[in-house]
């Protein structure tokens, strides 16, 4: 992995300098979660470099001929239904039924801020699962499984919890699938193939979450 320190300079020219990325934005240029570009990254698939701060930044040439190496991604669902399900999830979300799940009540306002920003990303992760085959669609899954397994042992929340804080999200996931491809009379094979993706996809997450889980809790002993 080609990866080393930058000065100050340089990660102040970093914010100017369009030729260099921020671990986000290289990610929206892949059109992959942060964490799944991170675990790229560490494996030493795209090369990264350390600005001072100990912040990632990319060259936008290296994730270009990286994006470029990929396979294409195969025709996903139509945008109109995509934004729809999107807009159902965040009215879910604001109808006030985070605040009954006694997990939520655990939290103090940041530790919430961060959930309700995660079934976004929750939906961004299905779209590139949906997208991409093989070893890229398995690494967004790992990645979002993991990223929900470290807020929760970051929030001080049991493997229990966590689990229901995922599985809180992914619920109101499927529920917005069903309500928007209904109404839109999507047939029912499409819906039934949709359904088969989503539950293969968090059912991956499910278990990396799980996994490092307890593989946090082995390093603590």
């Amino acid at each position: 992995m080609r990866e080393m320190a930058t000065g100050g300079h340089d990660e102040e020219n970093a914010t100017v300098n369009h030729s260099v990325l921020s671990l986000s934005e290289a990610a929206d240029l892949l059109g992959v979660h942060p964490s799944t570009l991170r675990l790229w990254s560490d494996k030493g698939l795209v090369p990264s470099v350390r600005t001072a701060g100990g912040h990632r930044r990319y060259r936008r040439a290296d994730v270009t001929l990286w994006a470029g190496t990929r396979h294409k991604p195969r025709q996903i669902e139509p945008e109109r239904l995509i934004d729809e399900v999107i807009r159902s999830v965040r009215t879910q979300i604001s109808e006030g039924r985070l605040e009954t799940e006694a997990w939520y009540q655990k939290l103090d306002d940041e530790a919430r801020l961060q959930y309700r920003a995660g079934a976004r990303s929750l939906f961004q992760g299905l779209i590139t699962y949906l997208a991409w085959d093989g070893k890229e669609a398995a690494s967004e899954a790992f990645a979002i499984g993991y990223e929900y397994a470290s807020r929760g042992r970051r929030y001080r929340l049991s493997y229990v919890d966590a689990t229901r804080a995922f599985l809180f999200f992914r619920d109101t996931l499927i529920e917005s699938v069903i309500k928007v491809y209904s109404e839109a009379h999507v047939p029912a094979v499409q819906m039934a193939t949709m359904f088969h993706k989503i539950h293969a996809f968090t059912d991956a997450i499910l278990t990396s979450l799980l996994e490092t889980y307890e593989k946090l809790e082995e390093a603590r002993r």
